[in-house]
């Protein structure tokens, strides 16, 4: 074959490979040189456009074509074979995608296991809020009372006048228990769905309890206005989160129990992807309601008002963001 015939057949996929890698901008002429060399060249299609320039830059060299053009084959296959070969590094964009549109949009596409893991974490809350307010007793039955005696040291005001909610240890030191403790919820809320749900099921339901329990007993007691302005800084991270886990956990548990006609074995790997993506989204989300935890809710000289504020706003953030997170990438 002539070196002119062999470069008419191949030229408008080595240009289009060049643009690919950046080593050269498409000319306007191409526009007009059909659909292929007007479609850009997709990543899925790289590996085999490699392999046909390196089969391509072989014949050249056997049929001792000019050197202009082995040059310019050699360059092309050097570019792909770095690109091809390299060694992937990670990438902030790869993360800053995640949080901002694939993790929302997970969260979205998981909604009735979210929802169901909201009830069950939420309405145990309400109630025992209602049941200690109005029957401060019932907190026995739920901690002993050596705890309970923590918990109003922690929440008297009258006992703090640097931080409240904990001891005297450094805001940094809080912030990793925060981050040891938050997760650990956050972990067994989800890992609790590989027994058929039921794991999941109970840390919802006694995180419930627990936190309902303790809010509705220090308002009685009169400790309430400590409590709430504490928590209200960080309960959106941190109760979404756990939300979040719960509803991981609950896929897990369902896709173990009704699998579909996949088999078991597929139909989990599916799901434990999904759900490890969704643990990971909490995880960061319960990181950043650590921080809020430590460095915010803790502080005691400032304004109830501008502590539910924030609180407020949070929520807002928190909705706003798993709520629209996403949808322009979709469209």
């Amino acid at each position: 074959m002539k070196q002119e015939t062999f470069i008419a057949r191949h030229e408008r996929e080595w240009e289009r490979l060049e643009a690919w890698l950046k080593l050269k901008v498409p000319r306007k002429k191409d526009t007009d040189a059909g659909v292929d060399a007007r479609r850009p060249l997709r990543a899925e299609e790289f590996p085999h456009a490699y392999r046909r320039v390196c089969q391509q830059l072989a014949l050249a060299r056997t049929r001792a074509y000019s050197p202009q053009l082995l040059d310019r084959l050699q360059v092309l296959v050097q570019a792909g074979h770095e690109r091809f070969y390299r060694t992937r590094r990670p990438e902030w964009r790869v993360v800053q995608r995640f949080v901002a549109s694939g993790f929302p949009s997970l969260v979205r596409r998981e909604w009735r296991y979210i929802a169901v893991s909201a009830l069950l974490l939420y309405g145990p809350m309400l109630l025992m809020v209602l049941l200690t307010r109005y029957k401060p007793e019932l907190i026995y039955s739920v901690y002993p009372p050596e705890m309970v005696g923590q918990f109003e040291s922690m929440y008297d005001p009258t006992q703090h006048t640097q931080t409240i909610g904990r001891d005297s240890a450094s805001n940094l030191a809080a912030f990793g228990f925060y981050v040891m403790h938050n997760v650990s919820i956050g972990f067994q809320t989800m890992a609790g769905g590989l027994f058929a749900g039921i794991g999941s099921l109970f840390a919802l339901l006694s995180n419930g309890v627990m936190i309902g329990a303790v809010g509705g007993y220090l308002t009685a007691v009169g400790f309430g206005g400590t409590f709430w302005t504490f928590v209200s800084g960080h309960s959106a991270w941190e109760l979404s989160a756990i939300v979040i886990s719960g509803g991981a956990g609950l896929k897990l548990g369902w896709t173990l129990l009704a699998p579909g006609r996949a088999g078991r074995a597929s139909a989990l790997v599916g799901a434990g992807r999904e759900a490890a993506l969704l643990a990971l989204g909490a995880f960061l989300m319960l990181v950043v309601a650590a921080f809020i935890e430590a460095y915010w809710s803790s502080i005691v000289w400032l304004p109830g008002a501008v502590k539910y504020s924030v609180g407020a706003a949070m929520w807002v953030v928190v909705f706003t963001w798993l709520g629209m997170g996403g949808r322009h990438a979709a469209r």
